[in-house]
């Protein structure tokens, strides 16, 4: 059998991976070995990264939801419970949008809230 020489394909599989590590320092953008090593870390850092985002948006909807329910006389807890006992089904996310944007309707929901606490 005839010994085949990889050249081409690895030659393409360097660019590619080359191509990926642009704009990093030194020579992990020249040098395939450490490009290869900081392409495979940084995939690493994007998946993990994807998950690590929804988190921190969450915290984020949490701590403006809680700003504006003391501004109401309610904690961030109390104002979620309130709204689970009146069956007003929101997310977090439209939650704290209000909060930001539109003030009124979320005292609105803060004082449905506050009427089923005490009731």
């Amino acid at each position: 059998m005839a010994r085949v020489k990889g050249g081409f394909t690895t030659r393409r599989r360097h660019k590619k991976v080359l191509k990926l590590a642009r704009g990093y320092f030194g020579s992990k953008h020249r040098l395939y070995k450490t490009a290869h090593e900081q392409v495979m870390k940084s995939y690493m850092y994007a998946y993990r990264d994807r998950r690590l985002v929804k988190r921190n948006f969450r915290k984020l909807w949490i701590v403006r939801i809680n700003a504006a329910a003391r501004i109401n006389g309610l904690s961030y807890s109390k104002l979620m419970f309130g709204l689970k006992l009146a069956g007003v089904v929101i997310n977090r996310k439209m939650l704290a949008d209000l909060a930001v944007n539109d003030l009124k309707s979320f005292n609105e929901l803060a004082g449905v809230a506050k009427q089923k606490i005490n009731a």
